[in-house]
């Protein structure tokens, strides 16, 4: 009896040890930062930490000497950076891996206001980008906006002050 109970012991300490974290999976994001990358940081700061990947050319259409970087886990998306140097973070743009209240990616508009009474949609994109926009102003709660897909109803990209829409 005695090896049997302790057998089940062992055995159950091991599945616990062995199953990932649940709880805390996804980061917290504010009008300011996600996780451990701020607006403002510089460049070389964040990738010695690891947080982002290598520097590349941004997005053609705001000009020449653009720059961005990925985001390393458990953050997904990029990072827009100025032209100045150092380079700085100047906008973050999420697709996966960060939370705010509750909703994050996948969230739906009435997810989003719920969290945030005082979130203002913007339908000016619907049409031509196929996203409905949810501004959070800094007075209520951040100063970030939910890209929602007008086909699935669910949002697909965070923007922190922002969205930069390049494609």
């Amino acid at each position: 009896m005695r090896t049997l109970l302790a057998a089940t012991l062992l055995l159950t300490l091991g599945l616990a040890a062995a199953a990932p974290a649940t709880t805390g999976s996804a980061v917290r994001f504010t009008g300011k930062r996600a996780g451990d990358v701020r607006i403002g940081d510089t460049f070389r700061k964040l990738r010695d930490a690891g947080r982002l990947g290598p520097i590349k050319p941004g997005c053609e259409l705001a000009g020449p000497n653009v720059r961005s970087a990925k985001l390393k886990a458990p953050l997904r998306g990029f990072v827009d950076l100025t032209t100045t140097t150092p380079r700085r973070v100047r906008s973050i743009t999420l697709t996966g891996g960060a939370r705010a209240r509750g909703v994050g990616i996948g969230s739906t508009i009435r997810q989003i206001r719920a969290a945030f009474p005082g979130a203002r949609l913007d339908h000016g994109t619907d049409d031509t980008l196929g996203v409905t926009l949810v501004k959070v102003p800094r007075n209520r709660g951040g100063r970030f906006h939910f890209g929602v897909s007008t086909m699935t109803n669910k949002t697909t990209v965070i923007g922190i002050p922002t969205i930069a829409f390049c494609e």
